[in-house]
């Protein structure tokens, strides 16, 4: 089959640092799919101990952090079925000497573990007291729009805020086309353009710019969003930064008990080697464009697996790293364009920040992640006693495998959380996280049209509410200075 050039990338794309995906040992994953099964009847036998043992020396795995990943996978399994662990470990011959200094790798392992923590809480303690006299706060005032001399707002951010109670009034998205045609801005007046051709208001002089401007095909972007783009810019307003800072601490471990759950209810789904694609090499456009919206959004592409028999378009599968499964819906009868915002859509989920929203859908189970993650921050975090039922079992199979610095990282979000009023709403959090990844869609599609075309296959009850966001944000500063940092504006 002949390989065609869309989803390819121009000479002059610069990729820039590739970040924010959630990131997992992949090694440490094949000693978690052992583990699990070694403990899936209960006991650990000393034959399988001496497995576990070799299969860590023959991938030069640290023995400290597979502690901490034993310790996680025992306590969700103790958790669930409310029993321990049996170890069966062959016991020395009784000797009345005197106890020798261990000798063994693990043992020795451990002790220097406890010296490391020893000194370790000492450095804490000092650090804590200075953070709580010094607490940083970040203010941003990106959107605070500037004042004429007489203290009256610019026309443009009046009509802005009157777009955002309903982005489809012709009467304010004409006068948001005409300040912008009056101050020379082109590419402001094509988004507005756009967003009256899509609510079908549209003047001759909009509908002709419209079409004079409009590019065929995809966007040709000549750099990546850059992180302080996407924090700034790309991110939905009401999209609190802490809340997603806090489940990126926590993503990995999450997604490692998820993968054990999953495989221990044998739920865990089978993906198919031979449906695994190379982008560079496939022929099939869906998986292309992953690749293609990846590289611009500044992300490095999930694992792709194209699977005809999966009647939906994209899914996240729980592996490590993160899989993504691209479905009927998708490998066929979509556009350029809605492959674009599909893929856009999708990736963004993946970012460390948005990944617990794909992760773990429902909201209770957010609350119950979210408080365990400040229980490791603050162990004395004081909750009620049924919800200390819920959180502590979490918290015990999180932390152990938790790096020492995301622990002080748990630390620190603590204290700014209390800063910040010590509330969260991750109910308007998810949806917010949802917007974002939607604006991320559009920012590649550049096609309200497309990405209506997306959002109403999934769900069609809801596409207007969601498509209310998108029409506002392209006609923000906010999607003006995106496409000016990619270098798609005109």
């Amino acid at each position: 089959m002949s390989r065609d050039s869309s989803f390819e990338h121009g000479r002059n794309f610069e990729a820039g640092e590739v970040s924010g995906n959630v990131r997992l040992g992949r090694l440490e994953g094949y000693y978690e799919e052992l583990f699990a099964e070694v403990i899936d009847d209960g006991v650990i036998t000393a034959e399988e101990r001496a497995r576990l043992d070799r299969m860590a020396d023959s991938l030069g795995l640290d023995r400290s952090r597979l502690l901490g990943l034993e310790q996680a996978l025992q306590a969700a399994y103790e958790a669930r079925h409310r029993r321990a662990i049996r170890e069966e470990v062959a016991l020395p011959p009784t000797s009345l000497s005197p106890i020798e200094p261990a000798t063994d790798t693990r043992s020795l392992a451990l002790e220097r573990r406890i010296v490391a923590l020893t000194a370790r809480i000492a450095e804490l303690e000092r650090e804590l007291e200075q953070a709580r006299a010094q607490v940083a706060v970040e203010v941003d005032l990106s959107g605070i729009a500037p004042a004429t001399p007489d203290g009256v707002a610019t026309p443009a951010t009046e009509i802005h805020r009157r777009l955002q109670h309903d982005p489809r009034d012709p009467a304010s998205l004409h006068a948001l086309f005409g300040h912008y045609g009056r101050s020379g801005d082109v590419d402001g007046q094509w988004r507005v353009a756009a967003v009256l051709s899509y609510v079908d208001a549209s003047t001759d002089e909009e509908r002709d710019l419209f079409a004079r401007h409009r590019r065929g095909g995809l966007i040709q972007p000549t750099a990546a969003v850059t992180r302080d783009a996407w924090a700034r810019l790309l991110f939905h307003p009401e999209q609190e930064v802490l809340t997603g800072e806090i489940f990126a601490a926590v993503a990995p471990a999450v997604l490692m008990g998820r993968i054990s759950a999953l495989r221990r209810d044998k739920l865990l789904p089978r993906l198919d080697p031979k449906t695994r694609q190379d982008p560079a090499a496939s022929t099939i456009a869906a998986v292309r464009c992953f690749s293609w919206a990846a590289a611009i959004l500044g992300m490095a592409s999930p694992w792709l697996y194209a699977d005809p028999s999966f009647a939906g378009m994209v899914e996240m599968v729980p592996a490590i790293p993160p899989a993504t499964r691209i479905g009927a819906l998708a490998l066929s009868g979509r556009s350029t364009t809605e492959l674009a915002f599909l893929a856009g859509r999708h990736v963004a989920y993946h970012r460390a920040e948005n990944f617990m929203r794909l992760l773990v859908p429902q909201i209770k189970d957010l609350e119950d992640i979210f408080l365990a993650a400040l229980s490791i921050g603050n162990p004395g975090l004081p909750l009620s006693a049924n919800v200390k039922e819920l959180v502590v079992p979490i918290a015990k199979a999180i932390e152990p495998i938790l790096e020492p610095v995301t622990v002080d990282h748990l630390r620190g979000y603590f204290l700014r959380f209390l800063e910040e009023g010590g509330r969260t709403n991750l109910q308007r959090w998810a949806s917010a996280v949802d917007r974002t990844a939607a604006r991320a869609g559009l920012l590649l599609a550049n096609d309200l049209g497309a990405a209506r075309a997306v959002l109403a296959l999934e769900d069609p009850g809801s596409v207007e509410e969601k498509m209310e966001d998108l029409l506002v944000f392209a006609s923000s500063d906010r999607f003006a200075r995106l496409r000016r940092q990619i270098g798609t504006a005109l």
